[in-house]
């Protein structure tokens, strides 16, 4: 990320002073979970606090297995400009009996702090250690992530990337009410506002259907187009990407450079707050990604998370933490990359998601520099809503799940109502990772179902910390085992 600005500079060296000073006092660890649209940010952060409040079956979760951790608990909110992230909301509605669902997503930044009691490995380290860690869990949209790109980017160059990729498939099969408005106006004429906010309105229109599930795209900025909060119809949010001829520049007064001067402002005070305030401020993350909804959409949604790795990569500031870097800046040491809702595949088929999800982010590591921060990739269900079932069918043996679809999903002309238990068999997905990334040759074949949260019909399982998971115990462990040690 590049800043020229002395001021930009500073405020990160001062915040990571700030961060440093108050780490030696209480030792702690500011995480920061994010993720792709629907990746299921909100659930992963439930499901993780709430197994290490009320003593989860984490097997693979080291410092849990070993008996060393002594005590667990919430503490106040650290940050009061940050919002608290509503725990105990989402914890009702996932835990509601026959209301029970899945909690709202992300739409905007909030934290919650963790603190772990636990008894340091070694003489040594119980000698130095004060055996507590403050776990600092930063929620934020994925979009939000993605919009850092347009740090390096001015508005003539993010114009030129946006149209390019509405007339390309899949986009352009979207695109056109757009782009046909786009052509019939003058970048060049003068400034009007109903005319800037047709065209933002358009424009914010196709960055709607490009989450569809048909389509399932993933690189979108600007990101509050989608989650505009208190912005929603601000000069800031009322701009479009608008294309002039090789070397020609906006005349004053000119729609182009009304749009232009808008962008500028979104950069500087939407995007850049954040990274300065927040981002730069993490020691480490964890990226969600809807993997199996763009298997569903094809090699072409694929691709297009392939990008987004690509930009998101391009954003970290990684390598190893010291406190050389309180004074430099932070810089995030390990990022775990997550292929969610695992629990709509039979487990026989979750090495080949994690392989597939591995292939896609070796392929964003290879378009991007990236050095020093160690990256690892898993397939996980924050809370499993499915179990293991086998179908017979024509004799034959299929490696199946079984759960109750969410209303409204649909296979072929049936729609469920949320309230039936089904059996499906999703598909197998390849064993050579290539082949799901392929885009010719035939598709794979699977069939991914949206499910409803498990019931959890034995009440003391709720205080026990029992949500079923698929892992979420390897990704804690990579995350915060070597910090409770």
């Amino acid at each position: 990320m590049k800043f020229t600005s002395l001021t930009d500079e500073a405020r990160i060296a001062l915040g990571g002073l700030v961060d440093y000073a108050q780490d030696v006092v209480n030792p702690t660890i500011r995480l920061g979970v994010t993720g792709l649209s629907r990746a299921g940010k909100t659930v992963f952060i439930t499901a993780f606090v709430h197994n290490l409040l009320h003593g989860g079956k984490l097997p693979m979760f080291v410092p849990f297995a070993s008996g060393r951790v002594k005590r667990v608990y919430l503490q106040p909110q650290p940050d009061d400009e940050i919002p608290r992230f509503a725990y105990e909301r989402h914890l009702d509605a996932l835990t509601a009996g026959a209301e029970r669902h899945w909690p709202e997503s992300t739409s905007q930044i909030s934290q919650l702090r963790l603190t772990v009691e636990y008894e340091p490995e070694g003489l040594i380290s119980r000698t130095i250690s004060s055996g507590t860690l403050n776990i600092d869990i930063v929620d934020y949209p994925g979009e939000w992530l993605l919009d850092l790109a347009l740090l390096d980017m001015d508005y003539t160059e993010w114009s030129r990337r946006t149209l390019a990729a509405a007339r390309t498939a899949p986009r352009d099969k979207i695109s056109g009410e757009w782009l046909t408005h786009l052509a019939s106006v003058d970048p060049q004429s003068p400034a009007v506002e109903p005319v800037a906010q047709r065209a933002a309105e358009l424009f914010t229109n196709y960055l709607r259907a490009c989450r569809d599930d048909a389509f399932a795209q993933s690189t979108l900025p600007p990101g509050r187009f989608l989650m505009p909060g208190d912005l929603e119809n601000s000069p800031l949010l009322t701009f479009s990407p608008l294309e002039l001829k090789d070397s020609e520049r906006g005349a004053s007064g000119s729609l182009f450079q009304m749009m232009e001067r808008r962008y500028n402002s979104y950069v500087s005070k939407v995007v850049k707050p954040f990274y300065l305030d927040h981002f730069s401020r993490l020691d480490r993350q964890i990226v969600l990604v809807d993997l199996l909804s763009a298997l569903n959409a094809g090699p072409q949604a694929v691709d297009d998370i392939r990008n987004a790795l690509s930009d998101i990569l391009s954003s970290f500031r990684p390598g190893q933490t010291s406190w050389l870097n309180a004074i430099l800046g932070k810089k995030i040491d390990r990022i775990l990359f997550a292929a969610t809702k695992a629990d709509q595949l039979h487990h026989t088929s979750h090495d080949r998601l994690e392989a597939i999800l591995k292939q896609v982010v070796s392929d964003a590591l290879q378009r991007t520099e990236h050095s020093g921060a160690r990256h690892e990739v898993v397939a996980l269900a924050s809370i499993r809503a499915t179990r293991e079932h086998v179908l017979k069918q024509n004799g034959e043996e299929l490696p199946s799940i079984a759960g109750i679809p969410k209303e409204g999903e649909k296979i072929g002309k049936k729609t469920y109502n949320g309230k039936e238990e089904i059996a499906l068999f999703p598909g197998d997905l390849p064993d050579n990772p290539r082949d799901a990334l392929r885009s010719e040759g035939d598709p794979v074949e699977t069939v991914f179902l949206r499910f409803r949260p498990p019931e959890l019909k034995d009440p003391a399982a709720i205080d026990s910390g029992s949500f079923p998971h698929i892992r979420l115990d390897k990704a804690l462990n990579f995350l915060l085992g070597d910090r409770i040690a």
